[in-house]
């Protein structure tokens, strides 16, 4: 993309997570230069300890019909899947109150259908990006697995499931023994599993994101170490980024900082209803059972993904904001159900053995996240929140990000992911 002086036009990309490094290089691809902008290492946030998935499959939103029932049931249990840090209720209860309107189901036969254009080109938009970046040999596409222990479990996900048919996503019914044929590594007891063989996922989302942000550098792209302040204008056009160690000009920047975001957003006078969903995992280095594939435990909401580091147990919701430390006591007790799933781990696993993460989902309470043009400033691109399918939904959104900078039109519908929902 030149300008008239002949020089190409810079974009400044807050944030080296997953969407950033991937809004980088295909804005690489459209011409422009770019600076990565993070105080961290890319990959460091979020995209470090997550599951590693690429599930086009997910397109189900976190709020369901019925989803309120399950609650009381959440939080009362010390090994359920959700906690609430009751001194941050009252900052949390507007969105809360959100997340409960957009369960209902003309909304979510909406926000599935969203995510379903956003999610389902995840290997189109991807590996092109993984091919240029050496990091193909990170990426498994041999599918996934959801279990579950009760026909009555299975039951109450049939409308996520008639959702994912009815979105093309395809998916095989396994029964009793065939479950165990599948895995030997599973346990017996559970009733149904389903094996969605479009579903992929990465052996190091930390590594995969590192060797996409060395790619932005190599094409000549830089990585400005810093944090983000505030954005220079003359009037609604954007001259700079302001951070701590100083401006970086630009003619036009993406907002990408995952769970930061809102506060950014704030400075353009956007309120932008974002949260964080704080996640955690569990890593065991040598476990004496390694899934064929990642599998999707129902019951506990925790995934479980064969890693090149050793079995990474990543699940659990806590809202307790940004500023909190971490209880890493939840990762601990993940080792609990996990041992459910598969009998041969350890109960007595020493802390040599393991490590504990927690970080922050940037979510939003329809679960879509924001990717559209700030209404403030029209050459600052908004692209975060994605909650639980940040690597899925990466991709897609940086190749969304470049489009709309390059001013082509959009190769999905963008409209539901606009702020002005809100």
């Amino acid at each position: 993309m030149e300008m008239q002086n002949g020089k190409k036009q810079n974009v400044a990309v807050v944030g080296a997570g997953i969407v950033g490094v991937c809004s980088a290089l295909w804005l690489q691809r459209e011409g422009y230069d770019v600076t990565l902008i993070d105080p961290n290492p890319p990959g460091s946030g979020a995209s470090y300890g997550n599951a590693g998935a690429f599930s086009p499959a997910s397109v189900v939103p976190m709020a369901m019909p019925g989803v309120l029932r399950h609650v009381p049931g959440y939080l009362l249990n010390p090994h359920g899947p959700l906690a609430i840090h009751w001194g941050y209720l009252p900052k949390l209860a507007p969105w809360l109150l959100r997340f409960i309107r957009s369960g209902r189901r003309e909304r979510v036969d909406k926000q599935a259908a969203a995510l379903a254009g956003l999610l389902g080109p995840v290997f189109d938009c991807l590996m092109p990006l993984a091919k240029q970046a050496e990091a193909t040999h990170l990426i498994r596409r041999d599918g996934f697995l959801y279990v579950y222990r009760t026909e009555a479990a299975l039951r109450g996900d049939a409308y996520g499931w008639e959702l994912r048919r009815r979105h093309g996503i395809a998916f095989d019914i396994l029964e009793g023994p065939e479950i165990n044929a599948f895995d030997p590594a599973l346990s017996p007891d559970y009733h149904a599993a389903l094996f969605v063989p479009g579903n992929g996922h990465t052996v190091d989302p930390q590594g995969l994101v590192q060797h996409l942000a060395r790619a932005v550098e190599k094409a000549g792209g830089r990585h400005f170490k810093a944090s983000v302040e505030d954005f220079r204008r003359d009037g609604s056009a954007i001259r700079a980024v302001v951070t701590d160690r100083g401006e970086v000009a630009c003619d036009f920047a993406v907002i990408a900082a995952g769970a930061r975001s809102a506060r950014l957003a704030a400075r353009l006078g956007e309120k932008i209803p974002l949260d964080t969903e704080r996640g955690y995992h569990l890593m065991l280095k040598s476990p004496e059972a390694m899934p064929r594939v990642p599998v999707l435990e129902a019951m506990h909401k925790f995934v479980a993904t064969p890693m090149q580091a050793g079995l990474r147990i990543a699940g659990t919701v806590e809202f307790a904001g940004l500023d909190r430390p971490p209880n890493m006591d939840r990762a601990r007790r993940l080792l609990r159900p996990a041992r459910a799933l598969f009998p041969a781990l350890r109960e007595d696993y020493p802390e040599s053995e393991m490590s504990k993460w927690m970080g922050f989902r940037p979510s939003l309470p329809d679960s879509l996240p924001v990717i559209g043009r700030s209404k403030a400033s029209p050459g600052i691109v908004y692209a975060f929140g994605h909650g639980h399918v940040g690597m899925c939904g990466g991709p897609m959104t940086g190749k969304l990000v470049a489009e709309m900078i390059a001013g082509r039109p959009t190769s999905i519908d963008i409209a539901p992911f606009s702020q002005s929902r809100f």
